[in-house]
Parts: C-alpha cells; sequence; structure tokens
C-alpha cells in the first residue's frame, strides 16, 4: 500500500490531477496546504474515488509548483545585451544580421524600387535584417544628400542613424502596427516606390492595398512573402457564419446599434458587416476612443457590437468596470476619458457594449491561469504590459499595475512607447543625479504579447540609452512563456526548440502559441524570392500569386461594391482620428436603423 505521505499517486487512485484542476480549486488547496515530511509541498482535499467509496482524505500530486523564472533579454549600455534561457538566446541571435546580405538585399530593393511594411511580430531573423536594412538605406540617402561617399560622413551621423527609430528614418523600410503599415505604404509610394512588400498574414495585405487605392496608389502592387494563404486564427473567426448571425441579431436591435469591427479582419467580413449593420473599424490603440466618441455623439441609448476579438471586448468592459469601482469622478473622467463623458455616461456605455463571444487570437490566448499564476507569484516589482486581446487574467493584473502608473494595457504601439518612456524617465534621473555612486538601475516588464516585437524594443532602449550617455540604466524584457510552449529536445536537457511555423514549434496543446505561426511564413529567404522575381520577370504568374486576396472584386452586396463596403468602415476609422469625430452619414446611419 501506498505510503499516506506518498508524493505520486495515479488516477486510479481517485486523486485529482493539478493540471486538471480549476484555478480557483488550486488557490484553495493552496491556501490549505501541509508540508509533506520530505519538504515536498502538498494538500489535502476531499474527494470519491470510481467506485463512489465514502469520502476520505487523499493527497493532491504536485499541488504547490515550483516558482517559475521566465526567460528574458537584459538590454545594457554601450549595445551590452544578454539573454537568459533558451527562448531569450533564440530572440537574440537575429538582432546582429550579417552585413553582407543586408548589402545585397539593399542594392536589389534599390533596383526594384521597392518599399516594405512589416508588422511588429515578424519573425526575428527577418526583423533584424529589416532594421539593417532600413539603417543602411538612411546612412545611403544621407550620403547622397550631402554629395559625399559613405566613408565621409560624420560618426555623429552615423551613430544617430544606428539607434534612431527606424520609422522615423529616411528608408523605405517600417515596422509597425497593422493600421500603420498602411500609413507608411502611402509615404514610400509618395517618395517614388514602385511596388510594397507586406510581410503580415492575408488581411494586413489587404488594407495595405485599400489603403493605397484610397490614396490614389492603387496602381502600385502589394506583393505577400508566399504565394499561399497566410491566415489569422482571429481574422477567421469573424468568417463564420456564427459571426453574421450575431450581427444579423443586432442589426435587428430597437436601440441605435453599431458595430465596431476591430482593424484585423479581412476586407470580405468588413464588407458584410457593412452591408447588415453601420461599422466602423478600430484598432487596439483607439478602440475605447472609438466607443467613448460614439457614446457622446449618438447618445446613451446607443448599443456597440465589438467583435471578434472576444478577451479584447471583454476587457474593455473590465477596464470600465475597474475606472467606475475605483472612484473616478466626473472630473477625472472628462480630463483623462473623453471631455463629454461623466460617470453616469460611462456606466451606460458600459452596459450598451455587447462582445462577440467565441473570438481569439492563438498568441494571445497562451496568457492564461498558469502564467498568471507565475507572474503574480515571482514578478512584483515589475512593470506589467499586455496587449488589449490578452485573456482575463493577465489583463486584470496588467489593469491593477496600470490604474498605479507601473503597467500598460493597450496596443503593440503602446506597449513599445511605455517601455521607451520608462527607460527614458531613468535615464534622464541618472543625468540629473549624476548617480556618483554607479548603482545599476535595471527596469523590469514582463512582456505581454507576441515575442516579435522584442526586435524592436532593444532597438528603442538601445538608442534611448546612447543618447542620454546612460552608464547604469538596464531594461529587462522578460517573456512569460508557459512551458508548455518550449518543447525540449529527448535526451538533452539543455536544447530546446523555440517557436517558429515549422511543425507548429512554441505551440502548446493546451492552446495557445509564444509566437505567432502564421507571421511565421514571412522570412528572410520568401522576401528575397519575391525581389528576384519583381527584378528579374515582374509579369510572371508566380508573382501574381503573392498579390493579396481578390475575394470581393466584381461583387456587389445590396447593389453597392462589396470593395467599397470594405474599405468604408475604415474611411470611417480614418476620418474619426484625424476629426475627432465620426463622420455624419455613419450617425444618421445608426439612428436610422433605430427608427
Amino acid at each position: 500500500m501506498a505510503s499516506r505521505f506518498s508524493p505520486i499517486l495515479t488516477r486510479n487512485s481517485a486523486l485529482f490531477s493539478w493540471k486538471s484542476m480549476s484555478l480557483q480549486t488550486r488557490v484553495e488547496l493552496c491556501a490549505r496546504r501541509k508540508t509533506h515530511p520530505q519538504g515536498k509541498m502538498i494538500a489535502f482535499v476531499r474527494c470519491r474515488d470510481s467506485s463512489n467509496m465514502p469520502a476520505r482524505d487523499m493527497i493532491c500530486e504536485e499541488l504547490l509548483a515550483p516558482s517559475q523564472t521566465f526567460p528574458s533579454i537584459v538590454i545594457g549600455p554601450h549595445g551590452r545585451i544578454e539573454p537568459q534561457g533558451s527562448f531569450a538566446k533564440a530572440q537574440v541571435q537575429f538582432l546582429n544580421p550579417d552585413m553582407r546580405a543586408v548589402d545585397d538585399l539593399v542594392e536589389s530593393l534599390d533596383r526594384a524600387q521597392m518599399g516594405i511594411v512589416a508588422h511588429y511580430y515578424m519573425d526575428v531573423e527577418l526583423q533584424g535584417v529589416l532594421q539593417a536594412i532600413g539603417r543602411k538605406q538612411a546612412i545611403n540617402r544621407s550620403s547622397e544628400e550631402k554629395n559625399r561617399p559613405n566613408g565621409l560622413i560624420s560618426s555623429e551621423v552615423i551613430d544617430k542613424i544606428r539607434t534612431q527609430d527606424v520609422n522615423k528614418l529616411s528608408s523605405r523600410v517600417a515596422i509597425a502596427d497593422s493600421l500603420a503599415m498602411g500609413d507608411h505604404a502611402v509615404r514610400m509610394c509618395k517618395d517614388g516606390a514602385a511596388s510594397i512588400a507586406c510581410l503580415g498574414v492575408d488581411f494586413m495585405a489587404e488594407s495595405v492595398a485599400a489603403i493605397l487605392e484610397q490614396n490614389g496608389f492603387g496602381h502600385i502592387p502589394v506583393y505577400r512573402a508566399t504565394s499561399r494563404a497566410i491566415g489569422c486564427s482571429l481574422a477567421e473567426s469573424a468568417e463564420r457564419q456564427s459571426y453574421r448571425a450575431w450581427l444579423e441579431m443586432a442589426s435587428r436591435s430597437e436601440k441605435p446599434a453599431l458595430h465596431v469591427v476591430y482593424i484585423n479582419t479581412s476586407l470580405e467580413t468588413k464588407a458584410i458587416s457593412s452591408s447588415l449593420i453601420p461599422t466602423i473599424t478600430c484598432t487596439s490603440s483607439n478602440v475605447l476612443k472609438t466607443m467613448l466618441q460614439a457614446s457622446a455623439q449618438i447618445g446613451p441609448e446607443l448599443q456597440i457590437y465589438y467583435g471578434p476579438d472576444t478577451y479584447m471586448g471583454e476587457n474593455l468592459v473590465s477596464m470600465l468596470d475597474s475606472i467606475l469601482d475605483n472612484g473616478w469622478d466626473d472630473a477625472r473622467i472628462s480630463s483623462e476619458l473623453h471631455p463629454m463623458h461623466s460617470r453616469e455616461s460611462l456606466q451606460d456605455l458600459r452596459n450598451g457594449i455587447h462582445v462577440y463571444p467565441s473570438g481569439n487570437c492563438v498568441v494571445h490566448h497562451m496568457f492564461g491561469a498558469d502564467v498568471v499564476m507565475a507572474v503574480r507569484r515571482s514578478y512584483q516589482d515589475t512593470f506589467i504590459t499586455a496587449h488589449l486581446e490578452v485573456p482575463g487574467e493577465m489583463f486584470q493584473i496588467a489593469m491593477e499595475k496600470t490604474l498605479g502608473g507601473n503597467g500598460i494595457v493597450g496596443s503593440t504601439s503602446d506597449i513599445l512607447h511605455f517601455i521607451s518612456k520608462k527607460v527614458e524617465e531613468a535615464a534622464a534621473d541618472e543625468q540629473q543625479t549624476k548617480n556618483i555612486n554607479g548603482l545599476k538601475r535595471r527596469l523590469k516588464f514582463v512582456l505581454g504579447t507576441e515575442a516579435g516585437m522584442v526586435t524592436s524594443i532593444v532597438r528603442s532602449v538601445q538608442g534611448i540609452l546612447e543618447e542620454k550617455g546612460s552608464e547604469n540604466v538596464e531594461a529587462e524584457i522578460i517573456f512569460p512563456v508557459a512551458s508548455e510552449a518550449i518543447t525540449s529536445v529527448e535526451g538533452d536537457v539543455d536544447l530546446s526548440i523555440v517557436p517558429g511555423v515549422s511543425g507548429g514549434e512554441g505551440c502548446s496543446t493546451a492552446g495557445g502559441c509564444a509566437t505567432c505561426p502564421f507571421m511565421k511564413m514571412n522570412d528572410l529567404d520568401a522576401l528575397t524570392d519575391v525581389l528576384r522575381m519583381v527584378n528579374n520577370d515582374p509579369g510572371s504568374l508566380i508573382l501574381k500569386g503573392h498579390l493579396p486576396p481578390q475575394r470581393l472584386k466584381g461583387k456587389f452586396l445590396n447593389g453597392v461594391s462589396a470593395a467599397e463596403l470594405g474599405a468604408e468602415p475604415i474611411h470611417y476609422m480614418r476620418y474619426l482620428t484625424k476629426e475627432k469625430t465620426l463622420p455624419e452619414a455613419l450617425v444618421k446611419r445608426v439612428k436610422k436603423m433605430s427608427k
């Protein structure tokens, strides 16, 4: 018979598995934990076995998980980078690419007159190369403007280019979020680009092409990295019949109704939505502003139907609850949120939000209960960042930190800005106090989004430390990667397979990934192949297969061009961004539908 204090008991002994327990059960058990004579943390729980024996005390296996340390990257002065753990080492490996490959790509891009817009979540190798290409192009342009060979440009100018945000340089490379990718593409076309390579998923290429069309550059081709479909689990959530049924139900609302659709969806989704219900696009940066403005303009009865990202929608409701529960008064709400809102109107807005219940991103889905418990247990003194798409448990931690000024909840751009701002403040404080004792100050940030954006974070932090002349400030970027998302090689405990698209590496069978497998379909070889075709055989059928999907071409919905309907929500959002108010045409349509 097994010892009463046996640390391992099987399911045949009618024990609950630690991994199968709910978070609440684990917390309750941990609260009643007892110490095994050998030092192992265990607890007693009342349960019944399969033969319906009377209730009895049994020991639950591995009740208190050991403290988990996540992989991280430490960014220090003078370009110092220290990866901690195999996952972080793989991320760092490609930060400094082979400059011979960079020079070859710069030459090919110049010959093709091609611009590149890439999402923050790109493959780390590709991001490192793109950053280097942008800087090389900027140095070359600076040399041409001064009519000097590269070698005669001052070292100060070169150093400034190497530490500056690549998106602010005079180059045809941009790494940004999905909306800004289109803006950068327009800028490049105005600068003479004859084609654009869009490195992202298919709906991003569609959006970039639509934005170019709206700005008079519809003749400029947009090429994807591969002729294969590059999907997106979130975008596909809105392409199901259940999403259309949800919108049809919303369209029958007796109250004014507005569909706020996340930009990370296909043009087809936007077109179908526009044909059913008044629709405006949003990003993770402006979704709250969009809802606040819509509520202010249309009135307290407005019903907002948000989709398809369930986590983001639920998190927005939770954010409004936190603001109201934390006692924000009318003056603070008016000052910090929206000048036309008060506690009463904010409560009306919160009550009128309806969230699509069945959509999520495979990447952000990874930040579940296990990761959250580890963050709470081991990273109390850390800044917490979280994308609005993460599950509620991770969002709650970040929201708590945000209300205290020690975190950020928002878009990839918001996260990058927050980290950069905190590092800049620390570096400025070091300058002001002179830091006579030379004490190191390490700022720690949990990165609650896709790991691919670390390339942009590293470059931004390095640029700030270089510009400020900091000697003692460091930034540690912590990847809250679920242990299931890093696969160890059998027989080699030190070698782990780090996330990538081939074979689904980095994805957990429990759901969620450390990096986006769809984004990783964009790689350096694929970009090189596209460039070669553009330069050598621009009319090839193979290259035409790299154009964005044309699912709306020649189609009509209710007698209106589907392509126009798909672009309409984006146009409304751009109007709101520029004019700070909803277009009158959209407001009239919302009010008309409720009559």
